[in-house]
């Protein structure tokens, strides 16, 4: 691991600056709360309830500051252990805390294999990480050996088709300039990129950026000594080989044939997740959840008392957006999803608040309960799927 170390504290990745923490905060999947509730706790979690975080290879700090951050302000109590092997990255995320006055996180450098010593915890974010280790299912075991009872995992790992030309050069680079200290290595490699033809896979693939965003990025995508990806079904048979089970994607609709082909009967659904990842062939990392153990689901819970919460959208900004017929798709990768919502669903989709049980919110529409479950279910189609809804009791006080 001297190598991936070396390259971290080289270019602590992402590159991020904390005096832009006074314009933006960066979101996404996973580690956000309702997300979280929806797949780990069938969106029952008593968020009075202390919640005990790891961030396990944080990097220089998405994922905490954007869990951080959130908790924060909706007053939710929480812990965070961060640990990191790179100590320049672990001194950008304290810097990123700091500059928002986030309370209540620790910061550790170290191996993510030494996390059980940490204690346990009942949420660990584990994001870019695992994919980077010499033995990933021992980083696996480990995170395991930390998580508390009815706790579970938000995991990111690459995934292979959508990094397509990354693995040719990563290989092509290595060879040439490995032997190079990290700056040096950058160097020579983006003077060689400069020669690599329009028609090689990676300049022809328009979900990869990263090499174009920073000299971070560039490293990270492209010189990493130790890197692999995982299909579906790889990541799924890695999950169960360690002892946990997958839970939910961030996006299930990525991994629905619906659409795409109509699978033999008895299909497997890990089968087929996998299926619609070969036939998709943008998808460049899994985003999703684990446990320890199966659980209990959003299923098991009677739909009227769900409380839906939109993700990253007001409800009022929403419901005008149906109503007005202008939803017409979601763009999810290159690619665009097309949405079917009746413009009379926009007064249920009004009444989401995050607070408020589907329940109540159908007494208060005046065209009668059927009815109101009806578009219930073509409002969960068509936002379920790219993760725009989740249940969750997260703002529940």
């Amino acid at each position: 691991m001297a190598g991936v170390r070396d390259q971290y504290e080289a270019f602590p990745y992402p590159a991020r600056d904390p005096r832009d923490e006074t314009k933006r905060l960066i979101t996404g999947s996973p580690s956000f709360p309702a997300e979280m509730d929806h797949h780990l706790w069938a969106g029952q979690r008593d968020w009075s309830q202390e919640l005990r975080v790891l961030v396990a290879g944080g990097g220089t700090g998405d994922g905490l500051v954007q869990l951080a951050q959130r908790m924060h302000g909706a007053h939710r109590p929480y812990r965070i252990t961060y640990i990191d092997l790179s100590t320049a990255s672990r001194k950008v995320a304290e810097a990123r805390v700091a500059a928002r006055k986030l309370p209540d996180v620790t910061f550790h450098t170290g191996s993510l294999l030494d996390v059980p010593l940490l204690g346990t915890f009942d949420y660990i974010d584990c994001c870019g990480v695992l994919h980077h280790l010499p033995d990933s299912d021992a980083g696996l075991r480990a995170l395991g050996a930390a998580l508390a009872p009815d706790g579970g995992l938000g995991f990111m790992v690459y995934a292979p088709y959508g990094r397509s030309g990354v693995y040719p050069l990563q290989a092509a680079f290595n060879r040439l300039y490995g032997h190079l200290p990290p700056k040096s290595m950058l160097k020579h490699a983006k003077a060689t990129m400069k020669a690599v033809p329009a028609s090689h896979p990676l300049n022809r693939n328009p979900v990869v950026g990263d090499h174009k965003q920073s000299d971070a990025g560039f490293y990270d995508l492209l010189l990493h000594s130790q890197d692999r990806a995982y299909t579906i079904g790889q990541w799924s048979e890695a999950l169960g080989r360690t002892g946990w089970h997958l839970a939910g994607m961030a996006q299930p609709g990525l991994y629905d044939l619906a659409g795409l082909a109509e699978p033999p009967e008895g299909m497997d659904p890990i089968a087929r997740m996998t299926t619609a990842e070969e036939l998709r062939g943008f998808i460049k990392s899994h985003v999703g959840y684990a446990r320890r153990d199966t659980g209990p689901t959003v299923d098991d819970i009677p739909l009227r008392d769900r409380i839906p919460h939109l993700a990253n959208i007001a409800s009022g900004a929403l419901a005008k957006a149906v109503a007005t017929r202008s939803l017409r798709n979601i763009t999810v990768g290159p690619e665009k999803f097309p949405v079917a919502l009746p413009p009379e669903a926009a007064s249920l989709i009004a009444g989401i608040d995050g607070k408020t049980t589907l329940g109540q919110i159908i007494a208060r529409e005046s065209a009668g309960e059927d009815r109101a479950l009806r578009l219930w279910t073509k409002i969960e189609t068509a936002l379920l799927p790219w993760g725009m809804m989740h249940y969750s009791r997260w703002l529940v006080d």
